[in-house]
């Protein structure tokens, strides 16, 4: 008899779990995700990704927006569950909840735990500049991604990787976890092994704010924060009443002493608190991208980007 599975996520990165979760010869009798949001300028509610994929092959699609009360937590257990997936869900998962499959609650968390617990492992890790990442399955518990840990997928970052980029090799890293592990899993195979005590880190939840380029901090963190919060929230610096987003950068030395926020030629390389960046790609709001020297030829900027001017 297959197992009965539910599947809980919500973007694009669990979409595609569950899309290689519906390959294979499981009966999936429930999906849940957040509910719709409204978006664009109509504020017009659009479903998840998941939503949508699960809508596309007629499966049953729950979107509560708790998990705590005592209706949502009794619908859970007449589903008779084998096992439940859960990629980045989003929503807090009572014990009620944990406790009612038959072998438990598995995540595909997107880090090698226990580095990275929490919301936004993935830009965290470039953030960071770590060199290595990857795929966690644990069984959950209710704590903050701190479950025992049953299998790891590694991937490894270079000195280029892009937030877009990364999540592509950690959603193909999920897929590949998901397809070798489960099975082994659910036959018995698996030894879970407690998450160490020594190095955790904590993936806090991205803020708007953190887009603004300080150029006090050092050019090597700024060129990392580009490709760590680009396409959200995006990085930029203001001039005027004018947000200019930073699309793309590389980072440079600095032989000399300048003040912070200098613009030191007609490439528009920028002083930092250690080194300068270079933008690559800016974009004005509501503008296309454009190349920086493209850019520079339609906008004047002053000599000095200094917070003075912000």
């Amino acid at each position: 008899m297959n197992p009965r599975i539910a599947f809980m996520g919500t973007p694009d990165f669990a979409a595609h779990i569950l899309k290689a979760l519906l390959s294979q010869p499981y009966h999936l009798v429930a999906v849940y995700t957040q509910p719709p949001r409204p978006v664009g300028r109509g504020y017009k509610l659009r479903p998840s990704p998941v939503h949508a994929l699960a809508e596309q092959h007629s499966l049953p699609v729950f979107t509560p927006s708790s998990l705590k009360s005592e209706e949502e937590q009794a619908h859970w257990k007449t589903l008779d569950l084998d096992v439940a997936i859960v990629a980045a869900y989003g929503l807090i998962l009572p014990q009620a909840i944990l406790e009612a499959p038959r072998k438990g609650c598995l995540n595909i968390h997107a880090s090698l735990l226990p580095r990275w617990r929490g919301a936004a492992p993935i830009q965290r890790a470039i953030l960071a500049g770590d060199k290595e990442t990857g795929i966690t399955l644990m069984k959950m518990d209710v704590g903050l991604d701190t479950g025992d840990m049953l299998y790891t997928e590694k991937v490894s970052l270079d000195d280029h990787m892009t937030m877009p980029h990364l999540l592509d090799l950690l959603t193909k890293a999920g897929i590949q976890t998901l397809l070798k592990a489960l099975p082994l899993y659910l036959d018995g195979k698996l030894e879970s092994i407690p998450q160490p005590q020594e190095g955790v880190t904590y993936a806090d939840k991205l803020a708007k704010e953190e887009g603004l380029l300080d150029w006090t901090a050092s050019a090597s963190f700024l060129e990392r924060k580009v490709r760590a919060l680009n396409p959200w929230p995006g990085t930029w610096f203001e001039v005027a009443h004018d947000r200019i987003k930073v699309l793309e950068a590389i980072a440079l030395p600095l032989s000399y002493s300048t003040p912070p926020g200098t613009i030191l030629d007609n490439q528009l390389t920028i002083a930092c608190g250690e080194g300068t960046l270079r933008p690559l790609r800016l974009q004005k709001i509501g503008k296309s991208p454009l190349p920086t020297a493209e850019f520079l030829r339609g906008y004047t900027l002053p000599p000095c980007l200094s917070h003075e001017t912000l």
